[in-house]
């Protein structure tokens, strides 16, 4: 199946742009079709132009039955077809107007298919380029510089799509792929640092272990990628000085 229609497009009654929701019941309403939605998230879908709640006097968000819609069609859009939130606001925009989606032909794109486990099945490099937003030649030197990889068959693990979309963005201000080396060797050093503090547990064997081995991950992962933000953003900082 293809992105879903939104009921209405955004909602032809006047009752669907009526505001009633805060932005907590929103994510009530959402959250059981997307578990891992924010408050967050949601803010900054707004702070993205792909969603418009109107403000109280006193500034706080109310979300009509149709922003809510919009919020579904962007997540499903996200989740299920890997689409970059550019193209999904080209989507809304051409909805918006009656006009069939942009480079479809009126038919959203298909998603990829599911393995027999629940995880998503591996893309051509087609669908994986597309889905990136990166040209075929980019894509060709992130795997040559080892930012990606491919199974047997050429195709790529759509787990590795937001590595791709960070190097397409990248590659826009004009940083190609092969300079991007330095984080994969940085990452691989890190990833060792990791390993040694979580092998221990690891070593237990048990689903109890297993699952502490995959909180702590979580934390040192998150720990380690607030470091390096902290650390770039005061490199940089240093370089705006006088």
């Amino acid at each position: 199946m293809g992105v879903p229609e939104r009921e209405g497009a955004l909602g032809d009654a006047a009752d669907q742009h009526k505001p009633r929701l805060t932005i907590g019941e929103v994510l009530a309403v959402l959250r059981d079709d997307f578990p891992d939605v924010t408050i967050s998230k949601i803010r900054y879908l707004e702070s993205e132009d792909l969603v418009h709640p109107q403000r109280t006097p006193s500034g706080y968000r109310k979300f009509s039955r149709a922003d809510v819609s919009r919020l579904r069609y962007v997540l499903t859009a996200q989740r299920d077809h890997y689409l970059p939130l550019r193209v999904i606001k080209d989507h809304l925009d051409a909805l918006d107007r009656g006009e069939p989606l942009p480079g479809t032909g009126g038919a959203a794109p298909l998603p990829p298919a599911s393995t027999a486990e629940g995880e998503e099945a591996p893309l051509s490099p087609e669908q994986f380029a597309r889905a990136a937003g990166l040209e075929p030649d980019q894509l060709a030197d992130c795997v040559q510089f080892g930012l990606l990889s491919t199974d047997a068959e050429g195709r790529h693990p759509a787990g590795d799509l937001p590595i791709a979309r960070a190097a397409a963005g990248l590659a826009r201000h004009g940083i190609e792929p092969r300079h991007l080396r330095v984080y994969r060797s940085a990452v691989e050093r890190e990833a060792g640092l990791v390993e040694q503090l979580v092998a221990p547990v690891l070593r237990a064997r048990s689903d109890e272990a297993r699952t502490r081995a995959t909180e702590k991950l979580a934390e040192l992962a998150a720990l380690s990628a607030q470091l390096h933000t902290a650390l770039l953003e005061t490199r940089l900082r240093d370089l705006l000085r006088p």
